[in-house]
Parts: C-alpha cells; structure tokens; sequence
C-alpha cells in the first residue's frame, strides 16, 4: 500500500456525469487507508448545483433508454456482469484499501453484488404484466409495469459496491435512469462501477455519480426531477431520509440500523456456533448492518460452554492489514468511529457488564492504522448501552436467559429487527422460531441470513422505513409502477346506449 508524503498532492475523486468524468467544484473531504491510518486521496463534496446536473444528465437520458425493449436493456447487464467478474480483484483491492476489510471479504462483497446483476439480466421475464381474456363481455384487462422515472440511491461505506449493485442494476433494467451518492469515506469504488457501466454499452447519462455529504443529499431529497430514493444507513438518517422525500412525495425505501440476534440452544453443536458467531460478530471489524452483535445463550451450562471456546478462538483470531495473508479483520473506516466504538466499549464497562476480551489491547504491525481488536462482554443485561444501540464494530454482547422463551422476548421487543439466528438441532423449535422470530430476514443453523439476489433484504419495526424491500422481486416492484388497462374495441355494427349504472362485469 502506498503511503503518501507530506508535500503530495492527494488525488482527487470526482463525480461521474453524463458519462464523463468530473473534477469536484466543492469542497473536498479526507480519503482514508485505515490500514496506514494516512490520507490516500482526496473526495469532492458537490454543491446543489453539481447534483442538479447529475439529475438533468439522467432525466435527458431517460426517455430514449426507458423505450428500449426490456431485452435491450438487460443485454447491457449481462456485459456489466462479466466486466465485473473480470474486475473483481481490482475492484476488492480498491474497496480494501478505502474501507480496510479483507481482500477475501471485499472479493466476497463483489461476488453478492454480481448475483444481483445476474437477476437484473432476467428484465424481460420480471417485467411482463398480467393478461385477462374477456374480463367483462368483449372488454380485456391487462397490468403492465413502467419506470418511475429519475431515482436516487445513497448507500453507505460499509459495502461501497455491493449495496449500490442492490440498487443500480434493478432499476436500470427496469427502465430508471440513475444517481449514486455513495459514502465519501471509500469513495471510489463508485466510479470503477461507472466505468464498467460505459464499457458495457450503457448509454451516457443514463447512470450518474455525486460524490458528497448531508448537502448532496438534502439536494437529492428536494430535487423535483427524482422520483424515488432508495437508502442504506443508520436509523436515524433512515428516518430523516423517508421524512423527507415522502413529504415530496417521492417514493422511498430507506434501510436503518440493527441489532441482530443469535440464539444459541442447549442443544446446538457448540463449535459450529462458536465458529460461526466469531465470524458473524468479527468479519469486516463488525461493520456490517447483519453482523451477529448479540449472543443469546439458553442455560448457564451452555454459556459457559460457550465462552469458554469462545475466548480460546479470539486468542488466536489474527487481526492485521487488509492486504495481509491469513488475515481475519482489519480496522475500522476511520479514527473517529474507532474512537466511537471505543467509547461504547468504556460504557459497558460503567454499566457492569463483564469485559472477557478488550479490543483496546489490540496489537498489529501497523500501529498507525485504526485498529480495534475483538472484545466480548458477558453478562450483558438488556437495560444496558451496548445492548440497545448499534456500535458498529467489533463488540459482542453476551446475554445470558433460562429457556427459548425468553430468548424470543429480547428478539421480539428490541428496537430493530434486521435479522435473527438460532442454532439447534430441533427442527420443532427451529420451525416455532422461523414462525415467531419477529425479524425481517431469519436464519436457521445460519448466523448471517442475508437473502440470495431472487430474494430480498429488508427489515422490521426500526430497521426499515418504506414499503418495498431491496433487490429480488421487491426491488422491481420498487423501482416500477403499475398501470393496469381496461379496454374494449367497438362493434361497428351496434352503438351501445349510455350506461349510468357502475360498471360491473356482464
């Protein structure tokens, strides 16, 4: 990784426009290699008048590429697709080096992205509407879906191009022309991603990239021309997000924060939980919205089982360089949320929560770089900061309950309900938990239950605002309208009297 010296100029990452690369006119904001903890580039912050240009690029766009068959549109997908497969290398070590995941998990990032562009390539099979014959006597009724028009997606740091391929992809195929705000911490992976897009014959204009911050935003939230916002973030920007396009009357899809839960039974195999927990609670430095931050474990033999394997395998878990081999998790995106999540970590200690492992502690290589090593609470009590809130990093809580019951309550009355887990081998109580488990994507013997791309993300109750879940059949749904025709063709030979009555089927 290179290091820059004092006197260099930092590059500077810049908008994508019209299909052409933009240097910034704004303001511009610190890149970060976590890894070094040093300024790699440079990101500008567009002003009102850079984002109006991106939506009018895309709104000139979009009449010419909306009429194109459904087919068309898709061929472009399924050339983006094998640009990406050929880039993903390249593109993981750009990610890595912004973000400080793991090249294998930023390779891993990439893959899922590509297995929703995968489904956007089958446009022309999830766009057709529905046909019935002789609803009424001679008259016909058939739905079809048309594209919303301009939409906006912001999408946060934590997966620069998996969560923008969620969103991109679907509504493109479905006709939408495009503007990205990705996160300004990595910055530019967005515009490797507008690259691949002109390489794959998608036609100028149609897909648009501002880098910024809350202005950029606010401008997206306000503009006329964007119909729909599509997000991914905290809850309390969730809430702004929604708050704000709905009283545009934009539609909105805006998911937030989580605190996802792993329930671990008496009977569960100990060291497939174990293995799979730590890589749930510690994969990307715990910076993921479906990172395990929470174990709950049934019985007081079965925690202290636990525990015991757990605090053997986070001796050895290796934290490093992104780049590094053998590598489990890097550091955190940046200082200050290093600082944050340690902050949370002093407040479970005021709260008497039992600290087993301190990440504080953490040594590595590169002492520059903005590194938390894994740390374990036990005893964590519901009451408690570092239970209710997302942190974000790497802090597993550790609750201790009686029996499934009581499992289930902590599950069913918390705040968010992104996802839940539970491990055992009872196929009765696994059933009983798919069933009662009030969470909006539930995993069984799987600790990271997030959907394949023909399925869809979403949560519960704090953890999405909107209507529509992102990608799969949803994401359609989302990014369309639906029109629905009534009609009748004339009998030359009859000329029907008026009829005042409501129409009804004869």
């Amino acid at each position: 990784m290179h290091q820059m010296s004092d006197t260099e100029a930092p590059p500077a990452v810049g908008h994508w426009i019209g299909g052409v690369s933009i240097e910034p006119e704004g303001d511009l904001a610190p890149v970060f290699n976590p890894t070094l903890g040093a300024r790699v580039r440079t990101v500008g912050l567009a002003t009102v008048m850079e984002v109006d240009r991106a939506v009018q690029a895309a709104a000139a766009a979009l009449d010419s590429w909306s009429g194109l068959p459904a087919a068309r549109r898709a061929r472009v997908m399924f050339r983006l697709k094998q640009l990406l497969e050929d880039d993903k290398q390249s593109l993981a070590r750009l990610i890595s080096e912004e973000h400080g995941k793991t090249l294998g998990d930023a390779e891993g990032e990439v893959s899922r992205g590509i297995e929703v562009v995968e489904f956007a390539c089958s446009a022309p099979e999830l766009l057709k509407g529905e046909f019935s014959d002789n609803a009424g006597t001679g008259v016909d009724t058939y739905s079809l879906r048309q594209p919303l028009g301009v939409v906006a997606g912001i999408t946060p740091f934590n997966f620069p191009a998996m969560v923008p391929l969620w969103m991109f992809p679907i509504a493109l195929v479905c006709g939408n022309a495009f503007v990205l705000k990705p996160s300004e911490r990595d910055p530019s992976a967005s515009i490797r991603l507008a690259e691949l897009l002109q390489r794959a014959g998608l036609p100028d204009g149609v897909f648009n990239v501002v880098q910024g911050d809350k202005r950029a935003v606010d401008a997206l939230l306000a503009h006329p021309l964007v119909s729909a916002i599509s997000f991914v973030g905290s809850t309390p920007v969730a809430r702004y997000i929604q708050s704000q396009a709905t009283a545009q009357g934009k539609r909105v899809q805006a998911l937030g924060g989580a605190k996802n839960h792993m329930v671990i039974l008496p009977d569960a195999e100990i060291d497939s939980a174990v293995e799979a927990l730590v890589g749930a609670a510690y994969g990307a430095a715990g910076e993921r919205c479906m990172a395990i931050s929470v174990a709950v474990v049934v019985g007081e033999q079965t925690a202290e089982r636990l525990i015991e394997r757990l605090r053997a395998r986070l001796s050895h878990l290796k934290v490093g360089a992104s780049d590094a081999p053998g590598v489990e998790m890097g550091p955190l995106v940046t200082d200050a949320h290093r600082a944050r999540v340690r902050e949370y970590i002093d407040v479970g200690e005021r709260e008497g929560a039992r600290l087993l492992v301190d990440g504080r502690r953490v040594g590595t290589s590169t002492p520059s770089g903005f590194f938390l090593g894994p740390t374990l609470f036990d005893g964590v009590l519901p009451h408690m900061r570092i239970y209710r809130e997302e942190i974000f990093g790497p802090v597993l809580s550790v609750v201790r309950v009686p029996d499934y019951s009581a499992a289930l309550q902590l599950i069913n009355s918390h705040e968010y309900a992104n996802g839940a887990a539970v491990f055992t081998r009872s196929g009765e109580l696994a059933r009983r938990f798919v069933r009662e488990a009030e969470a909006g994507m539930v995993g069984v013997n799987v600790a990271i239950p997030v959907p394949v791309a023909f399925h869809s993300f979403g949560g519960w109750r704090h953890s999405m605002f909107g209507d529509h879940s992102a990608y799969g059949r949803e994401g359609v749904r989302f990014y369309t309208r639906l029109k629905t025709v009534t009609e009748r063709w004339p009998d030359e030979t009859h000329t029907p009297s008026a009829d005042f009555s409501m129409p009804s089927t004869k």
